[in-house]
């Protein structure tokens, strides 16, 4: 049941355009066993099914079910919603410290710092793109809504599938939104109208792109995970850190504040004691 919950949560983050679906995976601990079993070995894959498939049952039900609902929040309370999102990635930084430290690297050194900064300035860079606009979501929901009536061409196939291999590699990078990415190749409307309406046409290119794109962007994490374990997480961590910067929707009034100083603490205490002792 704790995997499907977190399931759930990566479900709805992965749909929703500014929020990193490869974040809440480092906040809820699950992020080194996913790039691990986002491999072409099958026996390895199915020996772990008491992992990935309540996990998979989670994230369906996520987008399925959830997603609506969390971007109709966004829509009505953004600020508090965000910040509910802000304190999840806050409480996760304990767990990436912890990491970064049992992987070898108990000081920091130069290259340790320049990875740290190499993260920061990664995320960063999106806020020239607009990803932590928290009007993302409803410029979204005119997008599916135009993309509701579309018909399937080889082009339009072959840029879907283009679409949902970058938006998978995105996905497994921390801080970095796949939904935002799609957005910003203007395929974001095309997708989620696909998935309201269950369209397979539209969603077979779709998932074939998903899939090259895991294999390919979590064999590049897994090697780097390998040769330079702490490196890796300092990296991961400029990358979580930076997303704080990235979604942050400034200031509101003073009854919105105390509210969202609720959603906060929420979300801080739910990242921070679900990866507790782990």
């Amino acid at each position: 049941m704790k995997l499907v919950l977190k399931g759930i949560v990566l479900g709805i983050a992965n749909v929703i355009p500014g929020v990193s679906g490869g974040t809440m995976a480092v906040v809820f601990n699950v992020y080194d066993k996913i790039i691990e079993l986002i491999t072409p070995d099958v026996r390895k894959i199915l020996a772990a099914w008491k992992f990935w498939l309540p996990l998979g049952i989670g994230m369906a039900a996520g987008i399925l079910a959830f997603s609506k609902i969390i971007t109709e929040l966004l829509s009505r309370f953004p600020i508090p919603t965000t910040y509910f999102f802000i304190g999840l990635i806050i409480g996760s930084i304990p767990l990436i410290i912890r990491k970064l430290t049992s992987s070898g690297k108990k000081k920091p050194d130069l290259l340790l710092v320049l990875s740290f900064l190499f993260g920061l300035a990664l995320v960063l860079s999106m806020i020239i793109l607009g990803s932590g606009d928290v009007d993302g979501a409803k410029e979204a929901a005119k997008a599916a809504a135009i993309a509701s009536e579309q018909t399937m061409t080889a082009g339009k196939a072959a840029l879907i599938f283009i679409s949902g291999a970058a938006a998978a590699v995105a996905m497994i990078i921390p801080g970095i939104s796949g939904s935002f990415l799609l957005l910003a190749l203007g395929m974001y409307g095309t997708v989620m109208a696909a998935i309201s309406r269950l369209d397979v046409i539209f969603l077979i290119p779709f998932a074939l792109g998903v899939l090259v794109g895991l294999v390919f962007g979590a064999a590049l994490v897994r090697f780097l995970m390998k040769k330079a374990p702490a490196h890796t997480y300092a990296a991961i961590l400029g990358l979580v850190a930076g997303s704080v910067v990235l979604i942050y929707p400034g200031f509101a009034p003073f009854p919105v504040i105390l509210v969202s100083a609720a959603t906060l603490v929420a979300g801080f205490a739910a990242a921070y004691f679900s990866s507790r002792g782990e």
